[in-house]
């Protein structure tokens, strides 16, 4: 089978896991579930970031030392896989592993012996927050526009840095984002080209002062300073592969598949399109193969975030609605590329409009009037219908399923969840019409082979509906596939009303 490799990011562990991270798992494991689906086989990777100075500073504040501190956190990170229903075969790596320290040291041994990493002094403004350095055209009011709400520390010592303005890493990185599909959606890509044709890319410090921040991965033969924490975290994409200690199994699944297909937020654009990408090049690794950045989740059109202290607790939205009902908001209500609003209130009609009164609904009318109507098998009826009737089939044709099937297929590949999704949800729309034109259960009392060639065709759409659901409610679609083939009503609601 063709090899197919996606990860997400790694989120820092300095907080509770919240419903921003729960979008891009979901959004990966549906990808990752669907590609599958298709035949390929797939390497999710997930885990957790654990170095650097806000995390340092956290464990600070909790009164922990660093590695109790992010073994804690990193086990509500590896709980949120099985809250979420994510794959079970999931690979979840942390930077604190071994081999991953490892790892992040011979890639900097390469970058260093290639003549892209060299040392200086500087002095700079840097967000904790976003563990980067600003300049003054970034801010807002002399502030980080992505947290307002902590001051700019300055910083002045002398570090290693990575040649980011090196000209063979320009000349590289324009051609890359020559490449329409590098990144997804195409105006993303476009942020990347202006920054080529503005003041263009400048160097950045890959390194900290151990005396000042212990908590990292050490510097090759400089023991007195540590990586700082994105030349790190990178390369957790390469090490979960097998580099470089597995070269074979690194080449599956990343020269073989075409390279990596990246989950992010557009505020990790430049650190995972241009950093990152310079980074493999320094290296003499391949690029990745693609970049998905998907938007923000606000409440109230504030960006929700750990620092803001006004996220979404997703294990308690799971405990309440449960798994499939958080997969299914999180496809369907949350733009894949776009910022989207998210309340608990807004999760709670959908629910019960798109759930408990749509999907759900359907499920029980249409299986309760098959097992009351129905005496034989359904492949019975089919075989009585003539073929004009096969060919006139008005809720759901064979070409129609084609037709359905090439949009559906289109949207997942290019990670268009949303648009996939609504196609399914038109279908259960389709289906409640047909019940309410034909009624069948008054029908049934005065033509009973229309009425079976009705439910026949509900049941072709529930079929239809569940196989496609697969990927984004995977319980949902295996508890439905099921009751259709042991001709069964469900024995209580898919989704009680809440």
């Amino acid at each position: 089978m063709r090899p197919f490799y996606l990860t997400t990011t790694l989120p820092y562990v300095n907080a509770e896991p919240h419903i921003g991270f729960a979008f891009e798992l979901v959004f990966a494991d549906i990808i990752a579930r669907y590609q599958r689906i298709a035949g390929r086989e797939v390497f999710l990777n997930t885990g957790t970031d654990e170095h650097g100075i806000k995390i340092y500073r956290k464990a600070q504040e909790a009164g922990k030392e660093p590695q109790p501190y992010v073994d804690e956190y990193a086990a509500k990170y590896r709980m949120l896989l099985s809250a979420l229903g994510i794959s079970e075969s999931v690979n979840f790596i942390r930077t604190t592993d071994d081999s991953h320290k490892q790892a992040a040291q011979e890639f900097w041994k390469r970058c260093k012996q290639n003549g892209y990493i060299y040392k200086k002094p500087y002095k700079i403004k840097y967000c904790v927050g976003c563990e980067l350095e600003k300049t003054d055209s970034e801010l807002e009011n002399g502030l980080c526009p992505l947290h307002p709400s902590q001051p700019l520390e300055m910083i002045e010592e002398e570090n290693w840095f990575f040649k980011l303005s090196d000209q063979r890493i320009v000349r590289f990185l324009c051609s890359l984002y020559e490449r329409t599909d590098f990144v997804v959606p195409d105006f993303r890509l476009n942020e990347l080209r202006s920054l080529m044709r503005g003041k263009g890319l400048e160097d950045f410090s890959i390194s900290r002062l151990k005396a000042k921040m212990p908590w990292g991965v050490s510097v090759p033969d400089d023991p007195d300073q540590v990586m700082y924490v994105w030349m790190d975290a990178l390369v957790n994409y390469i090490s979960a592969i097998g580099w470089p200690r597995d070269m074979e199994r690194f080449n599956r699944w990343w020269v073989e598949s075409g390279g990596v297909v990246q989950f992010a937020g557009k505020d990790q654009v430049r650190q995972q399109a241009a950093m990152w990408q310079a980074m493999l090049f320094a290296a003499g690794l391949p690029p990745s193969k693609q970049i998905v950045i998907h938007g923000f989740i606000q409440s109230g059109g504030e960006k929700m975030s750990k620092s803001l202290g006004n996220t979404i607790d997703p294990f308690a939205l799971v405990k309440e609605y449960g798994t499939d009902a958080v997969r299914f908001y999180l496809a369907r209500h949350i733009h894949p590329f776009e910022d989207s609003d998210f309340t608990l209130a807004k999760f709670k009609e959908a629910y019960n409009a798109d759930l408990a009164n749509g999907l759900g609904n359907l499920v029980s009318r249409v299986l309760t009037m098959r097992v009351a109507y129905f005496q034989r098998a359904d492949i019975e009826v089919w075989r009585e219908m003539g073929s004009s009737e096969k060919a006139s089939l008005f809720l759901l044709s064979d070409n129609m399923k084609h037709n359905l099937s090439r949009f559906y297929e289109q949207h997942l590949n290019n990670y268009e969840i949303q648009s996939a999704i609504n196609i399914l949800w038109g279908c259960i729309r389709d289906a409640d019409e047909y019940i309410a034109k034909y009624e069948p259960f008054k029908l049934i009392k005065i033509d009973v082979k229309k009425t079976k060639r009705i439910i026949w065709e509900l049941v072709n759409c529930l079929e239809f509906i569940s196989d496609k659901l697969s990927p984004f409610m995977p319980q949902t679609a295996q508890d439905i596939q099921k009751l259709i083939l042991d001709k069964k009503i469900p024995d209580k609601p898919l989704f009680p009303r809440k």
